[in-house]
């Protein structure tokens, strides 16, 4: 059926395949980014789920190991509740190190932690960047320390760049009071805003990007006007766009019809795509505790809240949090 939806539709490839589309926004954030890594500091990058914040990392990386002028380092580790600083060494230990170095490990003694970093650094002859990307699950005391080292380096004739891009808890965490030593010293760019005032837009872009032939093919052949307006009101990233139009070909193709239509994408929709825990999810707030930890209340309570059981005047508080941090709801 996979194949076959796309030929009946004229497709080349899944719009989950197409290349990346790029606002007025996001090269104005990839330009300062590259500003503020070739300067030092760090930089956080936050955006819902499938708004394009590891495309623009990994373009980026690319960019500058092809450029060879600053060098790059990547954090790998997946579970980032879990990074410590000496992960974060580790990964610039292993990236900074020559080649076929064998049995990399971060030293006991703080001291040479630190000297051991600013040793590969020179002998790079180049500043360097790290680049984190799911770094809203970060802890605190890691930023803190992170944001120490970023300043060792410093004092050398070269310096560190961190990028930390993360779903937009990171950003609220940021600019929590309790984080001011590392908010202040944060340069906080948001990828999502651009992307929603050019919904439309990106719908005609992903489709005609994957079309066999686009002066054969038209986009009003494959989707009807009322099914990209129901596109454009219920889902707000472009992974979100894409999966959706790819399921709705095929559910298309699979009930005989000839063209996607609103009945089509009404189907594909999950009900629940917009519920709180959903958009609480794409934000970062994934866990029970994470959203307790905002709402600054107990995980049973927080359950009970987005369950529908909690009414009244604390629901109201609780929904007032929420927009406080651009969560809006109600």
């Amino acid at each position: 059926m996979y194949q076959q939806a796309l030929n009946q539709f004229h497709l080349k490839k899944p719009f989950t395949k197409a290349g990346f589309f790029e606002t007025d926004q996001y090269k104005d954030i990839y330009c300062d980014l590259k500003k503020i890594i070739s300067l030092g500091g760090i930089v956080s990058l936050t955006g819902m789920v499938g708004s394009g914040k590891t495309t623009m990392l990994r373009r980026m990386k690319q960019e500058l190991d092809k450029d060879g002028v600053i060098s790059t380092s990547q954090c790998l580790t997946t579970d980032k509740r879990k990074l410590s600083i000496n992960n974060i060494l580790l990964a610039l230990y292993y990236d900074l190190s020559p080649k076929g170095t064998k049995n990399i490990t971060v030293p006991s003694q703080n001291e040479r932690k630190e000297r051991l970093l600013l040793e590969l650094i020179i002998k790079q002859k180049s500043s360097v960047v790290l680049f984190i990307d799911e770094a809203h699950d970060i802890h605190g005391n890691t930023l803190v320390a992170l944001k120490r080292i970023v300043e060792m380096v410093s004092s050398s004739e070269y310096h560190l760049s961190v990028v930390l891009a993360g779903h937009p808890k990171l950003k609220n965490y940021l600019s929590k009071g309790t984080m001011e030593e590392i908010g202040a010293r944060v340069e906080k760019f948001e990828i999502d805003s651009g992307f929603l005032k050019n919904k439309s837009k990106y719908i005609e872009w992903v489709i005609n990007d994957c079309l066999e032939d686009s002066k054969k093919t038209k986009i009003s052949d494959i989707i009807t006007p009322d099914a990209i307006s129901l596109v454009e009101r219920s889902l707000v990233t472009p992974l979100q766009i894409s999966r959706c139009l790819f399921d709705a070909v095929k559910k298309a193709y699979s009930t005989g019809e000839d063209i996607v239509n609103e009945g089509v994408i009404k189907n594909i929709l999950g009900a629940d795509i917009n519920a709180m825990d959903s958009i609480l999810a794409r934000n970062g707030y994934q866990q029970i505790s994470s959203v307790a930890e905002l709402l600054g209340t107990t995980p049973k309570e927080t359950k009970e809240f987005l369950s529908g059981k909690i009414v009244g005047s604390k629901r109201q508080d609780h929904l007032q949090t929420l927009q406080a941090v651009g969560l809006n709801f109600e």
